[in-house]
C-alpha cells in the first residue's frame, strides 16, 4: 500500500510538472486593447475617405463640436419628412456636430377643435426626431413681417450664437457621405454667410448648402438690411458669396439632379454616388421628390445618357424609400394643377 501511494504522489507531482512547463511553453494570445473612449467621444467613427480620417485626425471645429451645428429651418410642412432623412444620415453616419430644428411656434398651438393632419404630421416627425436621432427642437417666433405676412428669413440662422459654425441644406435632398459636410465646419470663414453651389454645369448661382457663422452683430446688421423690404429667399441666396471649389481629389461635396443631364458619356454613376455628400434634388421643370409626379413632367427631366440616368433614379428611388422607412409616408399625390 506504502509503495502505492508512493507511486500515485510521485504522479500526480509529475503531471502538475508537465502541465506548468506547457504553459510557458505555448504561445500566449495577443490582447488587443479597446479603442480609446476619448477618440470615440470627439471623432466618432470617420466614413472612410482616406483625406478625411488624416484631416480629422489633427483639426476639429473651433471649440470642438459641440459648437457646430447642423441646422434646418422648416417653414413648410412638406419639408419636415426631409429635414428628418437627413438627421436620420447624420445620426447613422455618427457626425458629432449637433442637430437641430427650427420650425415656427404657432404649430405647437393646439386650440384648433378639428387637428390638421399635416400639422400633426409635422409633430409626430418631430416627436421622432428628438427621441431617434438626438435633434434639439427650436420653436421660433416669426422674424420678419411685411404686408401681413410673417416670414422666417434663413438669415435668422445667425441668431444662433451658441455655435461658432452652422450649417443648412436647402431641401429637398439626401446626404450620401456626412464627411465633406463635416468637413465644411473646420475652414475658414471671411464672411457671415458662404454658399457651396453645385457648380456651374447647369448655370446655377444659387447654393444648395448654407454655411454660416452665428453673431449678434451680424444678426442684427442683416436683418437690418431685410426689414421694410419685400423678402424673396431666391433672390438673397442668388447674392450670397459663394465658397470656392474644394480640391478635385476631395469629396464633391454637393450636386444637383437637375445637372446630371448635361453630363456626358465619361459620367459615372456609382463613382458619383460613392463621392457626393450631399444630393440637392432639384428640377425645376417638375415637381420635387415628395411628389409621384406624372410621367410625361419626368420624362422632361431625366438624363437621356445610361449613366446619368441610373444616378438619377437611383437618387430617386433612395429618397421614396427613405421617406416611407424613416417618416412613414409615401410620396405625395401630385396637384391637380401640375
Amino acid at each position: 500500500m506504502f509503495t502505492f501511494l508512493l507511486f500515485l504522489s510521485g504522479y500526480v507531482l509529475q503531471q502538475q510538472t508537465v502541465r506548468s512547463l506547457q504553459a510557458i511553453i505555448k504561445p500566449q494570445p495577443i490582447v488587443v486593447p479597446p479603442p480609446s473612449p476619448v477618440l470615440a467621444k470627439h471623432f466618432g467613427t470617420p466614413p472612410g475617405h482616406s483625406f478625411y480620417d488624416k484631416y480629422l485626425a489633427s483639426n476639429r471645429p473651433k471649440g470642438g463640436w459641440a459648437k457646430v451645428a447642423y441646422v434646418q429651418l422648416v417653414r413648410e410642412h412638406l419639408h419636415m419628412c426631409n429635414a428628418v432623412m437627413l438627421f436620420a444620415t447624420l445620426d447613422d453616419q455618427e457626425s458629432m456636430a449637433q442637430r437641430v430644428i427650427m420650425y415656427p411656434k404657432d404649430w405647437d398651438a393646439t386650440t384648433q377643435e378639428t387637428p390638421d393632419p399635416q400639422i400633426e404630421t409635422s409633430k409626430r416627425l418631430l416627436r421622432d426626431a428628438a427621441k431617434r436621432h438626438k435633434v434639439m427642437l427650436q420653436p421660433v417666433e416669426p422674424m420678419l413681417k411685411a404686408g401681413g405676412h410673417s416670414m422666417f428669413p434663413l438669415a435668422g440662422l445667425l441668431s444662433l450664437t451658441a455655435y461658432n459654425r452652422v450649417i443648412h441644406l436647402i431641401p429637398s435632398g439626401l446626404v450620401i457621405d456626412t464627411s465633406g459636410l463635416d468637413h465644411l465646419f473646420t475652414l475658414p470663414m471671411e464672411s457671415d454667410m458662404i454658399g457651396i453651389s453645385a457648380g456651374k454645369a447647369d448655370g446655377a448661382t444659387s447654393p444648395s448648402v448654407v454655411l454660416l457663422k452665428p453673431s449678434k452683430d451680424a444678426f442684427r446688421t442683416t436683418m437690418e438690411s431685410l426689414a421694410g423690404k419685400k423678402y424673396d429667399e431666391e433672390e438673397f441666396l442668388s447674392k450670397m458669396s459663394l465658397l470656392p471649389d474644394l480640391p478635385e481629389d476631395q469629396i464633391h461635396v454637393v450636386a444637383k439632379t437637375s445637372a446630371l443631364k448635361l453630363e456626358d458619356d465619361s459620367f459615372n454613376a456609382t463613382a458619383f454616388l460613392e463621392s457626393t455628400s450631399y444630393v440637392h434634388m432639384s428640377d425645376p421643370e417638375t415637381l420635387g421628390p415628395e411628389f409621384d409626379a406624372p410621367k410625361e413632367s419626368v420624362a422632361s427631366v431625366i438624363p437621356k445618357k445610361k449613366e446619368p440616368t441610373k444616378a438619377w433614379q437611383e437618387m430617386h428611388e433612395r429618397y421614396r424609400e427613405m421617406r416611407m422607412e424613416v417618416c412613414g409616408l409615401d410620396l405625395e399625390p401630385a396637384p391637380k394643377s401640375a
